[in-house]
């Protein structure tokens, strides 16, 4: 993936029009207006790390949310088969629809290489350990693109990219605690613009 098209930390989040799964019109913005974002992208319906890393969503939302954390999740697709892909792996959470695939060109997500999606070792063994969970590797569906690469960003209520996760490898999402940790546990709500690292004094 080429480096320079990527966003960095504090970098303005890109801010466009997408579809929730009804078909109605959602701005991005809108999202991180109150609280900051978890904007997670997957890659197509057939890929087991996808399925995975939804489940993980999930399951953790109550722990994102409680930390003041939102979430949303874009899917290559037109609305009607992101509905019903997000009713199956991705109940509960915000799902939207991004069939032009805009929200992932302007977050610097392209298609990967052949190490990147198939022949790197740590695929085929996030692969197995997916299949063990029930996932299937399945091919993309018609319009969907088996070498696109996914990501995740953390954006702040001020539209600033808080945390850009851009993966590795096609298995390489990262983990709720992640997510949740901060810069050097420094909490997402607040701005880095003063000291990083620095915790709130205990109260008794």
């Amino acid at each position: 993936m080429a480096k320079n098209k990527q966003l960095n930390f504090n970098h303005a989040a890109p801010d466009l029009d997408l579809f929730d799964i009804t078909g109605k019109t959602v701005r991005l913005s809108s999202l991180w207006a109150e609280r900051p974002l978890v904007l997670a992208f997957t890659r197509h319906f057939g890929c087991t790390q996808c399925k995975e890393m939804l489940d993980e969503l999930v399951q953790g939302r109550e722990r994102i949310e409680r930390a003041g954390l939102g979430i949303a999740v874009v899917m290559h697709a037109a609305p009607e088969a992101a509905a019903a892909f997000a009713r199956q792996y991705a109940p509960g959470l915000l799902c939207l629809a991004d069939p032009e695939r805009k929200a992932y060109q302007a977050y610097g997500l392209e298609r990967g290489n052949l190490f990147q999606t198939f022949l790197n070792p740590k695929v085929w063994s996030a692969v197995s350990r997916s299949g063990k969970k029930g996932y299937r590797v399945e091919p993309p569906p018609a319009g969907q693109d088996a070498m696109q690469m996914s990501g995740t960003f953390i954006i702040s209520p001020e539209g600033q990219i808080a945390l850009p996760y851009y993966y590795d490898h096609i298995a390489d999402h990262p983990s709720i605690d992640l997510l949740l940790s901060g810069v050097l546990s420094t909490p997402w709500s607040q701005p880095f613009d003063g000291p990083v690292g620095a915790h709130e004094p205990d109260r008794k």
